[in-house]
């Protein structure tokens, strides 16, 4: 079974944990050199950022993918004020799960929530946003359905908007909870380093 099959994966990666500033960091290696780091509210267990780096053809690191959390801040290694003036008025896109649902947030979309159309493309996979007024299109896909090998289901997608901000929500199967619990009691077993000041392994 696919649940099976990505758990089993996780089991078998090379696994090292961290607990810094309140957040339990959890980096992955898989043995074809993808690298995966999670982080965890240290208190809830709640995701906050999973991020991907896989290696060129030449060997060399590429740069971290986000896949959950904060869309990367302006700082060390960011671009320059070009990049913070055109965020400012950009519609910005982020995923935040919660524990029952996955989440997605757009900001910058100050349009009244009737302009608004999400649905799923079956054919696709992925999950489509758009606006009435063709100011704003959008096309997604659920990265943890496809690994999992699960169907897109129209009737878990729900979707609100409030200061200008779209929130996309898809209630997770009952597939993906027993995995992420499964996932929980792996993570138990890893050994954490403490560190108030350290550097996590996958910076």
């Amino acid at each position: 079974m696919a649940v099976t099959g990505w758990l089993e994966s996780l089991r078998t990666a090379e696994k090292t944990a961290l607990l810094q500033d309140g957040r339990r960091k959890v980096h992955y290696l898989f043995p074809d050199g993808k690298e995966m780091a999670e982080e965890y509210d240290e208190k809830s267990g709640e995701l906050l950022v999973r991020k991907w780096r896989v290696k060129s053809t030449l060997g060399a690191l590429g740069q971290w993918q986000i896949e959950v959390g904060e869309p990367a801040l302006p700082g060390a290694g960011s671009p320059g004020p070009e990049f913070i003036k055109e965020n400012n008025a950009n519609p910005i896109f982020m995923r935040k799960d919660t524990k029952m649902n996955f989440q997605w947030r757009i900001r910058n979309l100050p349009y009244p929530k009737d302009v608004y159309s999400v649905c799923v493309d079956h054919k696709e996979r992925c999950i489509v946003v758009r606006t009435t007024n063709k100011k704003y299109y959008k096309k997604f896909s659920i990265p943890d359905l496809d690994r999992h090998q699960l169907p897109l289901d129209e009737s878990s997608l729900s979707f609100a908007h409030a200061n200008c901000t779209l929130i996309i929500s898809y209630q997770k199967p009952k597939e993906i909870l027993v995995a992420e619990a499964e996932l929980q009691k792996e993570l138990k077993k890893v050994k954490t380093a403490h560190s108030s000041d350290g550097d996590c392994k996958t910076q």
